[in-house]
């Protein structure tokens, strides 16, 4: 049977495997498939999908939190598709979702509690902030099973050198948080009974920011690793034009 999605009078979704949930300037996914490694499932990327796009039209949040209940985090995706136009259309999913959550105007921040494997991990990797915990093991096994990750070597690169990104994606051993931290793809490790303290504390540093300064700085520093330094030359004197203009405005 299908999971059911609900919708609340304060736009929360509900459905079986996660909850979307809104506290104030603050959007919440939480993954609760524990009963399968917290795995997304088709109609969890359509949900997160179907926010985010309404999000990038129209803010209303401020701070994306993805986290997870249960001992992992998440070790994998759902892989439905049997004929060639389905396994297309989910892999096409997969990859919508990473784009538009690392385009998203919200700041987002990842708290793995616990394992992160495959798609798990690429999809903390994408997060503006990624907290975890040091008991955790972190990889990608998908080669274990004769299947390269194309996905996360899509943008592996451009978190980590590929003289770390390649053997991770070859062989598929775990890395320890530590080591995922040494090489780029995290941004700080803590105990398990920190990580929800740690990531209460930076989701107040980032909303304590002056909201439209902290959206244009995400959508520049984006912007900023797809071109050249000539056009970002050119760019940073429109945007520190217009940044100015409104930090003056304000003092008025």
């Amino acid at each position: 049977m299908s999971p059911k999605k609900t919708v609340d009078t304060s736009g929360d979704v509900a459905l079986v495997g996660m909850a979307i949930e809104r506290a104030g300037d603050v959007l919440n996914f939480t993954l609760d498939n524990t009963e399968y490694g917290n795995e997304v499932t088709g109609e969890m990327f359509d949900a997160m999908l179907e926010v985010l796009r309404a999000e990038a039209a129209r803010p209303s949040a401020r701070v994306l939190r993805i986290r997870a209940r249960g001992k992992v985090f998440c070790t994998g995706r759902e892989r439905a598709g049997r004929d060639v136009e389905a396994i297309r259309r989910e892999a096409a999913r997969v990859m919508e979702l990473k784009r538009v959550l690392r385009g998203s105007p919200l700041v987002s921040v990842a708290e793995v509690q616990g394992d992160a494997f495959g798609f798990g991990f690429g999809l903390a990797i994408v997060c503006d902030f990624v907290l975890v915990a040091e008991n955790a093991a972190l990889g990608f096994p998908e080669m274990r099973s004769g299947l390269p990750p194309a996905v996360i070597m899509a943008y592996l690169g451009e978190y980590t050198l590929p003289r770390f990104a390649f053997p991770m994606v070859l062989l598929g051993d775990p890395i320890a948080p530590e080591r995922a931290l040494q090489i780029g793809l995290v941004s700080q490790v803590v105990t398990a009974k920190r990580l929800a303290g740690e990531g209460d504390a930076l989701v107040k540093r980032i909303l304590d920011l002056d909201p439209e300064a902290a959206r244009r700085c995400k959508e520049f520093f984006q912007t900023a690793q797809q071109n050249s330094f000539d056009q970002n030359c050119r760019l940073a004197v429109e945007a520190l034009t217009v940044g100015s203009l409104t930090a003056l405005s304000r003092k008025k």
